[in-house]
């Protein structure tokens, strides 16, 4: 059975587990809608454009923040592979900052930037840069010596050779890093979207929250819904493009 039917025949038995005990009664339908009710709220969402709208905002920002992460990362990483010593004094507490949660930034991005793009690009950026960070660090660190050494007798050195042959060696770390930075970013966006009134634009987040002030259970799922159909979208179309070819390029796919 091909990859995407089986994720059909998930998706079609989770569906069929919510209607069903949504079928049994134990849970008033005001607090578990049926999906049927929720799939109505998405396209009335989507027809009349307002979750369109919503996505494009968010879209525009997870599109600057996580660039910006991703060039702020690749360099950093960079550096603390070519610094030991500057590894060893910040290496762990890059690792301790990665685990304390985006949202614990926002106050104080707030306090900083204001209530813009400006705070909430920001967290954007801290979510995904350490992730991306540590992958490009480590995975630099992990390419083979007799790679390099094989570079620099056919004449590769300084930037051409980091251009050409480290970094692309360590890409499959680093994209594991982009992978898991999207993640962290795309939450960060939504938990901000959420909680606080960013620049008076409406996002995803904020159509959740609207709905959660509604007490519309229907727009709420309809909205998380989305939210995850996107990262799916995101991960299938970019990152699984992405690894196929790597794996394609590195002679890791069955004949």
């Amino acid at each position: 059975m091909p990859a995407w039917a089986k994720k059909i025949v998930f998706l079609a038995i989770v569906l069929a587990l919510w209607q069903a005990w949504c079928w049994t009664g134990l849970v008033p339908a005001d607090v578990l809608p049926p999906p049927g009710r929720v799939a109505r709220a998405l396209v009335r969402g989507i027809t009349d454009k307002g979750y369109l709208e919503a996505f494009l905002v968010s879209a525009r920002r997870m599109a600057v923040g996580y660039g910006a992460s991703i060039l702020l990362g690749i360099a950093l990483g960079t550096i603390l592979a070519w610094f030991r010593t500057l590894d060893d004094m910040v290496g762990s507490f890059l690792v301790a900052l990665q685990s304390l949660p985006s949202v614990c930034w926002y106050p104080l991005a707030l306090l900083w930037f204001g209530a813009g793009e400006g705070a909430i690009l920001f967290v954007i950026i801290l979510g995904a840069v350490l992730s991306i960070t540590i992958a490009t660090s480590a995975g630099i660190r992990q390419v083979p010596p007799l790679l390099v050494s094989a570079a620099h007798t056919m004449g590769a050195h300084g930037l051409r050779l980091h251009l050409h042959v480290t970094l692309p060696a360590a890409f499959p770390s680093i994209l594991g890093g982009m992978k898991l930075g999207w993640a962290f970013a795309w939450r960060a966006l939504m938990a901000g979207e959420l909680l606080y009134q960013i620049a008076g634009a409406t996002g995803l987040g904020t159509h959740l929250q609207a709905g959660h002030q509604a007490k519309d259970m229907a727009q709420v799922l309809s909205v998380m819904v989305l939210i995850v159909a996107l990262g799916m979208a995101v991960d299938l179309a970019l990152f699984g493009v992405l690894e196929r070819r790597i794996r394609e390029r590195w002679g890791l796919t069955k004949a």
